[in-house]
C-alpha cells in the first residue's frame, strides 16, 4: 500500500471504454474502475472466481444481464455481484452510461479507524467515541 494520497478525475469524454482507477491512484488493496458504455455498447459475460464486484451507477442508465436476466439501474443505484455469478453490462441508450465497478476479495477489515476531535489533537480513537463536530454555519458555506 502506498503512503499518501492520490487523486483522479471521472473522464466522461474519455475515448476508452475501460479506465483503470486503481492504477492512477496508486490502490492495491481493491479493484476501481470507470466504464464508458456509448448507447449499444456491452461487455463481455464474464464472472469472478473470487471477486465480488458492486457496479455504481453515476449517469445514465445501465442495463446488467445477471445469467442473462436484464436488470436495469439509474444514476446513483449500485448492485452488488457475488463472484461466481455471470453477469453482463449493457447500455439500451439513449445516453452515455457511467459507472464505477468496485471490486475486492477477501474479508473487509472494519472498523481499523482512528478519529480525532481537532487538528491538534493527536490522541486518536475509535470514531464512535468521538462526536461529530457542529455544523457550520451559514457564513462559512461557498455560494457558488
Amino acid at each position: 500500500m502506498e503512503d499518501g494520497i492520490s487523486t483522479a478525475r471521472i473522464d466522461e469524454g474519455s475515448p476508452d471504454r475501460f479506465v483503470s482507477l486503481r492504477r492512477a491512484l496508486g490502490v492495491t488493496s481493491f479493484g476501481i474502475n470507470q466504464m464508458l458504455l456509448r448507447p449499444g455498447e456491452r461487455g463481455r459475460i464474464h464472472l469472478h472466481r473470487d471477486q465480488e464486484e458492486v457496479y455504481l451507477v453515476l449517469a445514465g442508465r445501465l442495463t446488467i444481464e445477471i445469467e442473462g436476466q436484464p436488470q436495469d439501474l439509474e444514476r446513483g443505484e449500485l448492485i452488488r455481484v457475488a463472484p461466481a455469478v455471470r453477469r453482463r453490462v449493457v447500455n439500451l441508450g439513449p445516453d452515455l452510461c457511467i459507472l464505477l465497478a468496485l471490486g475486492g476479495a477477501g474479508e473487509h477489515v472494519g472498523r481499523d479507524a482512528l478519529s480525532y476531535e481537532d487538528w491538534e489533537s493527536t490522541d486518536g480513537r475509535p470514531p464512535q467515541e468521538v462526536p461529530l463536530p457542529d455544523d457550520l454555519p451559514a457564513s462559512e458555506l461557498r455560494t457558488t
